[in-house]
């Protein structure tokens, strides 16, 4: 079947609210472990996720930061408007050089409260090192699915990096009911995040710690290091009954080819990701490569991955190799003289993916009917579903602070063993 037709509430379960974890165990790496390996389940901690991947496998961590997306704004009359800034709105070619904006930025987002808007301005004075700034907020225009806002801030010798760090709150997702506190803003982040940019944690990697990393070094585990900056569109909820009129969320990948030289080295011993946003950049590197294999000539906005590029033809029916599509993208960014690849993708994996790269991955536990959930399911196979009623009934914490599984595709695995 086409992912197009499938239908959403296939992909649903009832998620108690008292499953949901509100906050993160004192530890990182203590937090349960679910293991779906060859078809069977069963438990452990992360702890010790080296000694259920294969000796010379490679594993892949998303290394984007979460930024302060949330600002409030309080009007004299007492009343908050809630800006929460999902994405650069102009066109941008790195994410380091918007973050590093002087005076004032143009961002997308969403506005709790936008019917109590009526000033051209929302202000709000915030302090730097002793100094003070005055912020504002002005709405530019409403496209279809959010706002457009400039925040310009005096005096304008700031970044906006600097000054969303001082005005932002910790953006936990909508279902940790309770506002952000002091120590989010340590658990909410990885201990390897290193490039600003997504409004969202990659959550799986919040159970990492410096103990694990020990353990995957001695067991001969590589770790390699990509950046998808998480936009909110990864909460969006499914509205529409059949996937075809869902339109999924683009995301920014930023990749070296010394990653991608990594990819074709570990193809033969097994490539793991952690979060789904990994699964999906690695994935989409290959049919960004196939793209280039097919066509040499093409144009550089012609390699991002459109939702359903992958399902169709040309790509659909192509039996290029993970190598020889990885080998033909860096061929394609050496010509371009450049060493890393910085570009949107679309991708939708869901039920009926052929998965090219990744043989596993270790994940949170995600709300229903979700893509996060599909991306799952295309994994897990029909034991998606069986998966998840274990985790229900064994004491598993659920979504983003929770606990999380190892789930690996079977019909890749069984020869790294």
């Amino acid at each position: 079947m086409h992912p197009k037709n499938l239908s959403i509430s296939d992909f649903d379960y009832s998620l108690p609210e008292e499953k949901i974890a509100v906050y993160p165990l004192a530890e990182r790496d203590q937090s349960k472990l679910l293991l779906y390996k060859n078809g069977n389940i069963s438990e452990d901690i992360y702890k010790n996720i080296a000694d259920h991947l294969p000796g010379k496998s490679l594993l892949v961590f998303n290394d984007t930061k979460v930024i302060k997306a949330r600002i409030l704004f309080q009007k004299i009359t007492g009343s908050v408007i809630e800006i929460f800034c999902l994405e650069p709105y102009e066109k941008i070619k790195d994410y380091a050089v918007v973050l590093q904006q002087n005076n004032s930025a143009r961002w997308k987002c969403m506005i709790g409260g936008a019917g109590k808007w009526k000033e051209k301005f929302l202000e709000k004075i915030i302090d730097i090192n002793g100094k003070k700034i005055i912020l504002k907020a002005g709405l530019i225009e409403k496209p279809s699915d959010a706002y457009v806002v400039e925040l310009s801030w005096t005096p304008g010798n700031f970044s906006f990096a600097e000054i969303i760090e001082h005005a932002g709150e910790t953006p936990l997702p909508p279902y940790i009911k309770r506002k952000a506190e002091e120590s989010d803003v340590e658990r909410y982040q990885s201990i390897y995040s290193a490039h600003e940019g997504s409004v969202a944690a990659p959550t799986a990697g919040l159970h990492f710690t410096k103990e694990i990393f020990s353990s995957l070094q001695k067991k001969n585990i590589d770790t390699g290091f990509v950046t998808l900056h998480v936009g909110a569109g990864t909460f969006k909820p499914v509205k529409s009954e059949r996937m075809e009129q869902h339109e999924m969320h683009a995301e920014w990948i930023d990749v070296s080819t010394k990653f991608i030289e990594e990819l074709i080295i570990h193809i033969s011993h097994g490539i793991f990701c952690v979060g789904t946003t990994s699964v999906r950049t690695i994935e989409s590197l290959y049919w960004m490569g196939l793209k280039i294999f097919l066509n040499p000539e093409i144009d550089f906005d012609d390699l991002k991955i459109k939702q359903w590029d992958v399902y169709e033809d040309p790509l659909k029916n192509n039996n290029c190799s993970a190598e020889d599509a990885l080998k033909a993208l860096i061929h394609f960014l050496k010509g371009k003289k450049t060493d890393r690849l910085f570009i949107q993708t679309q991708i939708i994996i869901a039920p009926g993916y052929p998965f090219k790269i990744a043989n596993g991955m270790i994940t949170n536990f995600h709300q229903p009917k979700s893509t996060l959930l599909l991306l799952v399911a295309a994994m897990a196979g029909k034991k998606w579903k069986e998966i998840y009623d274990y985790a229900l009934t064994h004491d598993f914490r659920f979504l983003s602070y929770g606990d999380g599984c190892f789930i690996t595709n079977d019909e890749n695995f069984r020869k790294f063993f």
